[in-house]
């Protein structure tokens, strides 16, 4: 049986070795040989990291936490040990976050079929390597450019420090953005009512939303005999990404793949992530693992693609997000009135529905086909959802059927 320190010293072997095989693949860029090695490593650096998690356990302090007076120079070399052991852990779980985005990456932009019938990522064996095909997908998610810049070995400062100051400084910026909070928005209220039933006094507590009518809404519930007093504010805050190889994984590769407007691009992803997908979606592709579910409130990084907005103001990005995940709410359980209409192009819907831009700025901004779009545009519009959903309807009154236009058109003239 291997000692720790032999298991740790094989950990960080295998990861310079991939280090090394991964920059070769994408040389001459082969989808398939490039998902069956991706999956190949998974496996294996998931069996090292269960053993090396069993074996390492919990932290002990590290040197630099301790003062002098407490240090015992006689068990240095234990804490020095057991710092070995943290890195390796560390790094390891950073190259399997690398590896997982990179097949999400890949399952989200290509199908793969041997011979006429689909195949999964994890189901391609190396002897079919040669039969496999890949065909990709028309609508994508994330950006299949970043893939040779993810850290696949798990050593996101050493692959860093090879690079100059430009990249570095965009690193920090990328990394910055995702590891700010976002900015406190009041969501709703938490109330407590006294009231009268039954001839006794009676105490509820109840959530409503920010926006509500305080007293009309307790007047439906409770009658007109009641008062009330605000006990909290419901408020939403947090990271957008929760999880910090996640994070240290998208910085190096937009910095690498972009200094200039890596920013930009990843923000730009984001937000197409949200609009193309659908909350059921979102929980299993793993494009980026520890991701919010639904933008809550305000992150200054998703306002960077629509700085040269005419009505730009802060918070632009985040408060489309935030009403798509709105709206989305509104949906549920309505989804079968418009079950031909795919999640991707529903988001594109939505996101003309809540903005002044017409259906080419939308297909374009979120890489859709515009003639797809305009006609579940129409199909939308049959169901007549959007005069549930949107405030302003005007925008949808050209893919009206001619008949409901000459309807409308008569109502009008006839006052």
């Amino acid at each position: 049986m291997t000692t720790t320190e032999e298991l740790v010293s094989q950990v960080n072997k295998m990861l310079d070795d991939i280090g090394i095989d991964m920059a070769g693949l994408f040389e001459d860029f082969d989808v398939v040989k490039l998902a069956y090695t991706l999956k190949k490593n998974l496996s294996l650096l998931d069996e090292m990291e269960e053993e090396l998690e069993r074996r390492v356990g919990e932290l002990i302090p590290a040197l630099h936490s301790m003062d002098k007076k407490s240090r015992d120079p006689h068990i240095q070399w234990l804490y020095r040990k057991k710092r070995n052991r943290a890195l390796a852990l560390e790094r390891l779980h950073t190259a399997i976050t690398a590896h997982r985005m990179a097949l999400a990456h890949i399952s989200a932009n290509y199908e793969f079929y041997l011979g006429k019938s689909p195949i999964k990522v994890d189901s391609i064996k190396k002897d079919e390597l040669g039969k496999i095909k890949a065909k990709e997908k028309p609508v994508k998610l994330g950006r299949i450019e970043v893939l040779p810049y993810l850290p696949y070995s798990g050593d996101v400062l050493r692959l860093l420090s090879r690079e100059g100051v430009e990249i570095r400084e965009t690193f920090k910026f990328i990394k910055g953005k995702l590891r700010e909070k976002g900015t406190v928005r009041t969501r709703g209220l938490r109330i407590e009512v006294e009231y009268w039933s039954d001839n006794r006094l009676k105490r509820d507590k109840i959530d409503l939303p920010a926006d509500a009518d305080i007293e009309e809404e307790l007047r439906k519930r409770y009658g007109r005999r009641f008062r009330w007093r605000v006990l909290s504010f419901i408020k939403t805050k947090g990271v957008l990404i929760n999880n910090h190889y996640t994070v240290d994984s998208l910085s190096l590769a937009y910095s690498l793949l972009d200094p200039k407007d890596g920013p930009e691009k990843l923000a730009l992803d984001i937000f197409r992530y949200y609009f193309l997908t659908s909350p059921a979606e979102r929980e299993t592709l793993g494009l980026y693992p520890g991701i919010k579910q639904c933008v809550d409130c305000h992150y200054s990084l998703l306002d960077l693609p629509f700085k040269r907005e005419p009505d730009f103001k802060t918070g632009y990005g985040s408060m489309l997000l935030i009403k798509k995940c709105e709206i989305e709410k509104m949906l549920s359980g309505k989804r079968t009135d418009i079950s031909s209409i795919p999640n991707y192009t529903l988001g594109g819907i939505i996101l003309y529905g809540i903005t002044p831009w017409d259906e080419g700025k939308v297909s374009e901004l979120l890489g859709i086909n515009v003639e797809d779009l305009t006609e579940d545009i129409k199909k939308f519009v049959l169901s007549g959802l959007h005069t549930a959903l949107f405030s302003n309807v005007d925008k949808f009154e050209k893919f009206m059927p001619r008949s409901d236009k000459a309807k409308k058109f008569l109502s009008l003239l006839q006052g």
